[in-house]
């Protein structure tokens, strides 16, 4: 049996661990040492495993990760979200499923700060909630708009799974935001168009509410200050060229806490839970980090992703189908995983695969982060799915599963303008320099 076959049965016992749920890390960790060991002698084997822990965690690229992590904890500290919320809903609220569509947009810009589609998720699903229940929505579409909507946190810049796919794979973190901005304000104007049409069809799904004042919109828009700073700091800096995707992380995490200390909402307690916060979600990381660089080194010391690329190329399919295989692969696993581990599970062996028959990395990088949020929504492990029941105890998983359907057809559609609109992620890489 040649080695390639062996990365082949360890990639699949990965995954059936990764099923099983083991913790994922554990399951890519277990899986690269013992294929290593079977591969290499056991001096060889126990020095590489011995250095890469460490290589998986040194980069200083890769402190990216706890300030981006940071400054979306501490912006739901900061009472960032109520503000926004209340803001988008003064201009949005007065129309047809006005609140479920403010709730999306106020998700697209608290996810531009959190990075993180569960905390956009629960952070807006406790502050839209309970208003759109007390206007008389229907909890179907008023869960399922939260858990679709909290979904931009991993697509709209900055997104930890946009960094962890560049750290991955050695591409440029600026490069990825840029091409995933495009793509993630398409996200947000579908599930939008998605609400109004249900609203259409339906109206008592989402009851008009009172018109605002433009005085009170005033009032509205200029409580939304520290979000819309924030934002301009952090993606601006980056697009502007004034500051690395690091330098743009702290200086971020530090408007962050400023923005906390200035609403007087900074205090022993809160900091001392934010840096907890921050460093369990950046010790979780930096474990699957370690697991997945151990499991990587034995699937190329296998030679599994070059002899797939190989096989792909004499087989003779076109690189379309390649992709739509992917990513009903992906669509599948989303179903039984989350997207972290999914990423890290198999982003180097699909990386070598689309770039091996010539696709753009950066192209693939946000299709991929597209097509792994799906997976965020879609039954039975939707993440986003399970933290909607857990801030709303009054919703079943069955109630916003139902509501779902029409935001997971407006993914697909923006899937398919992705495929076949390759400029809606290249275009603003290329125009700004990347």
């Amino acid at each position: 049996m040649g080695n390639e076959w062996v990365g082949v049965i360890g990639f699949g016992a990965a995954l059936l661990l990764a099923l099983l749920r083991i913790p994922v890390a554990i399951a890519m960790a277990l899986v690269g040492l013992i294929g290593t060991l079977l591969l290499m002698d056991w001096t060889s084997a126990t020095y590489v495993m011995a250095s890469l822990p460490f290589e998986a965690i040194y980069p200083y690229s890769l402190s990216v990760v706890p300030l981006f992590i940071f400054m979306g904890v501490f912006a739901s500290f900061s009472g960032l979200s109520e503000n926004l919320f209340r803001g988008i809903v003064a201009f949005f609220g007065h129309r047809p499923g006005g609140l479920a569509s403010a709730t999306i947009a106020a998700c697209a810009v608290f996810g531009a700060i959190s990075g993180s589609s569960l905390a956009t998720c629960a952070t807006m699903g406790r502050v839209s909630l309970p208003e759109m229940e007390k206007r008389g929505y229907a909890k179907s579409l008023a869960g399922a708009a939260v858990a679709a909507g909290g979904t931009l946190g991993v697509l709209i810049p900055p997104s930890i799974l946009l960094v962890i796919y560049a750290l991955m794979t050695e591409e440029s973190i600026g490069a990825l935001f840029a091409g995933a901005m495009i793509p993630g304000l398409l996200a947000a104007l579908l599930y939008i168009v998605s609400v109004r049409i249900q609203v259409w069809r339906k109206p008592e799904l989402g009851p008009v509410t009172p018109y605002t004042p433009w005085k009170e919109r005033g009032k509205a828009l200029f409580h939304m200050w520290d979000a819309i700073l924030l934002i301009v700091m952090v993606i601006g800096g980056i697009y502007a060229g004034i500051f690395s995707p690091t330098e743009a992380a702290a200086v971020g995490a530090g408007g962050a806490i400023l923005f906390t200390a200035i609403k007087g909402k900074l205090s022993i307690g809160v900091l001392r839970k934010g840096v907890l916060e921050t460093a369990s979600m950046t010790g979780m990381i930096f474990m699957i980090l370690i697991g997945a660089a151990l499991f990587n080194f034995f699937i190329e010391a296998t030679g599994m992703t070059q002899a797939l690329v190989g096989w792909i190329t004499t087989a003779g399919f076109a690189p379309l189908t390649v992709i739509l295989i992917l990513l009903a692969f992906y669509v599948i696993l989303g179903c039984f995983m989350d997207s972290l581990s999914m990423i890290l599970l198999t982003v180097v062996p699909a990386y070598g695969v689309v770039t091996g028959i010539g696709f753009d990395p950066i192209w693939f990088g946000v299709l991929l982060v597209s097509v792994v949020e799906i997976g965020l929504i879609t039954p039975p492990i939707g993440m986003n799915l399970f933290v909607i029941r857990a801030v709303a105890k009054n919703m079943s998983i069955g109630t916003v599963s139902r509501g779902i359907v029409p935001f997971i057809l407006a993914d697909i559609t923006r899937i398919a303008a992705i495929l076949f609109i390759p400029g809606l992620v290249l275009w603003l890489p290329h125009w700004l320099g990347f």
